[in-house]
């Protein structure tokens, strides 16, 4: 695929949130292939270990890489990783908008961490890409804008509204993103949405240092994600060890149905469709 083709030997990647997790497993992934890569994520200690692993992983070493400290929900600092990016390595080929937070939240829980996410998780995204985007179109080189939303932001499941609400955001852009690149001529730039299972990383840790054998590692993550890239894939729906896709397919349409049904939101946790939902479920499994 056309998008695919920008993950090339010396195209250059740049990866927020890439000091851990996915982030860090796919700056890795980019760099094994010959990519130079840009880590972007809060500045410290973190962030130039993680630089380092990933230029071990790079055949040109270290000189292809870079770490640049950048706050994602400060709208200045992409504009300076999108400025020192290309003083240091030229146009963008992959630009993968990753980081995430996730504090927790209630509905009248603290202002503080529902600006927290929101900031990181959807601002960063929509900064991120309006920001670096129009430059990789105007480029004319095969490119691609990986954006990592969740299934919580297509089922919302009760508990962190916020994350709910940013996730959504995630994937609701990146649809309008993808329609304004495929309509704009001569765009040679695709979007992909990433939708990653349970991944065990240090926003799903929780203080667990062993993975639980229901996650996948970032590794597997980012597997499936090449492998759907190569198909050119928009939607990249990963699975688990605990979900398979058909399960995550049947939660999704019982979402949706919630409209269409005219049923109470979140239904699924609602008592009183909590045995058609499990009928539901049911069905696909035959």
């Amino acid at each position: 695929m056309m998008s695919y083709s920008a993950i090339a030997k010396n195209n250059v990647a740049v990866v927020t949130g890439a000091a851990s997790g996915i982030g860090l497993a796919s700056a890795r992934r980019f760099a094994s292939l010959g990519m130079k890569v840009v880590l972007a994520d809060l500045g410290g200690e973190k962030l130039q270990a993680a630089a380092a692993e990933v230029s071990k992983a790079a055949p040109e070493g270290s000189g292809d890489i870079a770490a640049i400290a950048t706050d994602v929900s400060r709208a200045d600092d992409l504009v300076g990783l999108a400025r020192a990016t290309r003083e240091r390595f030229g146009h963008v080929h992959v630009l993968m908008n990753n980081a995430g937070t996730q504090p927790g939240s209630s509905i009248f829980g603290p202002l503080e961490n529902w600006e927290a996410v929101i900031g990181v998780n959807l601002w960063g995204v929509i900064n991120g890409s309006r920001i670096f985007t129009p430059a990789m179109i105007a480029h004319g080189e095969p490119a691609l804008v990986i954006n990592t939303g969740s299934k919580q932001g297509i089922t919302t499941p009760p508990g962190d509204p916020a994350y709910n609400l940013s996730k959504a955001g995630v994937k609701v852009f990146t649809e309008a993103l993808q329609h304004e690149l495929r309509n704009t001529e001569n765009c040679q730039v695709n979007a992909h949405l990433l939708i990653p299972g349970f991944v065990h990383t240090c926003l799903t840790a929780h203080g667990r240092t062993e993975k639980p054998a229901g996650a996948w590692t970032p590794e597997q993550t980012v597997d499936f994600m090449m492998e759907s890239l190569a198909r050119g894939d928009f939607y990249i729906l990963c699975p688990d060890n605990e979900v398979a896709r058909p399960t995550d397919e049947k939660r999704i349409l019982w979402a949706a149905g919630d409209i269409v049904e005219n049923r109470q939101p979140l239904s699924r946790w609602h008592s009183d469709y909590g045995d058609a939902f499990q009928a539901f479920l049911a069905e696909t499994k035959n």
